[in-house]
């Protein structure tokens, strides 16, 4: 989307970083990724543009990270770019007041992040429903699979549509996460971006 672009100028966003570069194209074309980087090299804004510019075409964005940090991290990022835009956007984590959580949830956001834990808890009390999402970020999920969430991130893909957009970001490719790739899925094309100082 043309504004989308006008947003990141007046960011002051001229470059993309490699793994923008490599990411963004794919993405916004609908294609699953797996992405190999570090926390620090851009990918907030890898997947946060294609989530974005999908989120006005009504694809529904779900973001799943393992901490409360990490998601306010990646929720100020997209507010910066969504806000001047107009996207609706709702944080359920852990340790937060879920009423507040629910009413934001009530107001119908085209971009959901959150924890595996609180994601969960909001499905079981049936105040979120995942039925419209269309492109799904698994972030830090080596991480997230450490912290022991592989059982709660088996249900939320059993609750998103089959057919939808696989984004998984990883700093480290252990075998789980090979096979969460291989079972959810579609073809994904691997994207690695060595830190930098290992060249």
């Amino acid at each position: 989307a043309p504004n989308i672009l006008g947003v990141l100028d007046r960011l002051n966003f001229k470059t993309p970083t490699p793994i923008q570069e490599r990411c963004i194209p794919q993405a916004i074309e609908g294609k699953d990724l797996i992405g190999v980087a570090q926390t620090g090299t851009g990918k907030t804004l890898a997947f946060g543009i294609p989530m974005i510019q999908g989120a006005f075409r009504g694809k529904g964005g779900l973001v799943v990270l393992p901490t409360r940090e990490l998601a306010l991290q990646v929720h100020d990022m997209l507010h910066k770019v969504g806000t001047p835009l107009g996207l609706r956007m709702a944080v359920i984590i852990g340790g937060e007041s879920i009423g507040r959580q629910i009413s934001a949830l009530r107001r119908n956001p085209q971009i959901i992040i959150g924890t595996p834990g609180r994601i969960i808890d909001h499905l079981e009390q049936k105040t979120v429903s995942l039925a419209s999402v269309g492109v799904l970020v698994l972030d830090e999920a080596d991480r997230m699979l450490d912290m022991g969430f592989a059982p709660q991130l088996k249900r939320i893909l059993q609750n998103v549509p089959r057919d939808r957009q696989t984004m998984l970001f990883s700093a480290t490719m252990p075998q789980d996460i090979i096979a969460i790739a291989h079972s959810h899925m579609k073809l994904p094309m691997r994207v690695e971006i060595a830190p930098s100082g290992t060249m």
